[in-house]
């Protein structure tokens, strides 16, 4: 399962490179997130070997940068500038209180107790409110199947990473292959449903740039007539569809 889970998460970073999503909006952050959680993968089943101090501090990072990059792709979903702004606000507030924390208590192991558990939930609670939303949408328009399924994906993942944080952390449980197995199969089975929101996703993406290259070429067209004061109001606004 840890080979199959390192394929399943190499698979998200392929199709966004290939699909030339890794510098559309909040892409960037998803693409660095999988890459850091990949390369951990790798060293923790001895794929790439490395010194213990090395996969330790590396395992420390993976799990600081967690939330802020997951916060910042989660931007992708925003419905308002507003929204965005309040999304900002608390990602920038919780890098302060990672500092904090890393600052009283050294660069160890032990901030992941105090800073998981409140990453975990807050990633948790905006995918599945992103989720919820997407929904509510995709029944009346398929257009919105591809965040659907990314949000879902999410939903999977930083819920059952909840439950483990609670077990390895909370209840310091000694099934730990056990657990790690549930980890290895909940990565993959998330990362999938994430490959299949990602195409769904880049069609979308792909139309709206085709209509909005539309839009410019009648504008071109019109500009100079009178027909285009008459004309223009009518065209969709496909700059407020890029939010849906």
């Amino acid at each position: 399962m840890g080979f199959v889970s390192s394929v399943a998460l190499f698979l998200p970073i392929f199709l966004i490179l290939v699909l030339r999503l890794g510098g559309y909006r909040s892409f960037p952050f998803l693409l660095v997130y999988y890459a850091m959680v990949l390369i951990y993968n790798l060293f923790k089943e001895g794929y790439i070997h490395a010194n213990q101090d090395v996969v330790y501090y590396w395992g420390i990072s993976n799990n600081l940068l967690d939330t802020p990059l997951m916060l910042f792709f989660l931007t992708y979903f925003s419905t308002s500038a507003l929204f965005t702004r309040r999304l900002i606000v608390l990602i920038l507030s919780f890098i302060v209180f990672e500092l904090a924390v890393v600052l009283l208590l050294g660069f160890n192991i032990k901030i992941l107790t105090i800073i998981l558990g409140p990453g975990l939930l807050i990633v948790f609670a905006l995918s599945l409110y992103s989720f919820v939303r997407q929904s509510k949408i995709v029944i009346t328009n398929r257009k919105s199947l591809g965040k659907t399924l990314i949000a879902a994906s999410q939903v999977i993942a930083y819920g059952c990473y909840g439950i483990l944080y609670m077990l390895f952390y909370v209840f310091k449980t000694r099934y730990v292959a056990d657990s790690f197995l549930v980890y290895f199969f909940v990565t993959t089975f998330s990362s999938l449903v994430l490959c299949a929101g990602i195409v769904f996703e880049k069609s979308r993406i792909k139309k709206l740039f085709e209509l909005k290259q539309s839009r410019k070429e009648l504008q071109g067209i019109y500009k100079d007539s009178k027909a285009a004061s008459s004309f223009s109001p009518v065209l969709p606004d496909f700059d407020r569809e890029a939010w849906n």
